[in-house]
């Protein structure tokens, strides 16, 4: 059954767990949303993981687009979010509304998710006036690394809770359909899903949001370097695709690969009667 804004509004009155995770290809996107996640979020997060950026900052609205279509079409029944990235909508309402329709127009997506908080409350308005479902995200906003001065958890004191508070409640004001929490403490994340009616995605937020999401490269062992304290490896992918193409290097230097079985025949008449 397709995951929409009410299963997933559902999922939360019910205490159901929202499962979410990334994907930027149509491959990876028919396998998690055959493995049964509700929700897929083609991140912006793809500028590192798919990219080799250093951070998000460089994503462009056409490599959004992009990979979002192409998630599209890989995912039956996930609902498909796709982040609007850096200065596609912090320069005006006018501008978030503009990209946001062509994320949905030229991407596909079934929603949009854009970072920030009580400062972004009307551009969420005006996006869901114009009939698209937006996800909020607020704690650690990757676009706004420079300013925080590095990827740290936010909401540690009683001032930035409470603005995180006041964020949550203002965008769902706004008409967000959910909202994503990043490296917030967990109690402070918890009280947050009790008082929203809203579904919390939780990403290094701890276990009472309503969902979690994890970018699958790390849930998967398939990104290296650092690795956050919130990630857990479900399945080591990355060493298996490493062992695979190894095994294939050597097969191939040995001539054991192709085999037989691999190929295709010719009559031998046929290869006698060819000058």
């Amino acid at each position: 059954m397709k995951n929409t804004v009410l299963t997933l509004q559902k999922q939360k009155e019910e205490k159901d767990k929202i499962v979410m995770v990334t994907a930027y290809d149509y491959t990876t996107a028919r396998i998690m949303d055959e493995a049964g996640v509700n929700t897929i979020l083609v991140g912006d997060s793809l500028g590192m993981t798919m990219l080799g950026y250093e951070d998000t900052l460089s994503v462009t609205m056409e490599d959004m687009i992009h990979h979002s279509a192409a998630v599209a079409r890989g995912a039956q029944n996930a609902f498909v979010v796709t982040d609007m990235p850096f200065m596609s909508y912090q320069t005006s309402v006018y501008d978030a509304v503009v990209n946001a329709g062509r994320l949905m127009k030229e991407g596909r997506a079934n929603a949009v998710k854009l970072e920030g908080g009580v400062e972004y409350a009307p551009h969420i308005e005006a996006i869901v006036k114009a009939s698209i479902p937006v996800v909020a995200h607020i704690g650690l906003t990757p676009q706004s690394v420079n300013a925080f001065g590095g990827f740290k958890v936010q909401g540690k004191d009683l001032k930035a809770a409470q603005k995180l508070i006041e964020d949550a409640k203002a965008i769902e004001a706004a008409g967000a359909c959910m909202v994503v929490m990043e490296c917030v403490p967990a109690k402070l994340a918890q009280k947050i899903t009790e008082e929203l009616t809203i579904p919390t995605i939780g990403i290094g937020a701890g276990p009472d949001c309503d969902g979690q999401v994890l970018v699958y490269q790390d849930l998967l062992g398939m990104y290296g370097g650092m690795r956050p304290k919130f990630v857990k490896v479900f399945a080591d992918a990355g060493e298996t695709m490493r062992e695979g193409v190894k095994a294939y290097i050597s097969e191939t230097k040995e001539g054991t690969f192709p085999a037989a079985d691999h190929c295709f025949k010719i009559e031998d008449s046929v290869i006698e009667k060819l000058y």
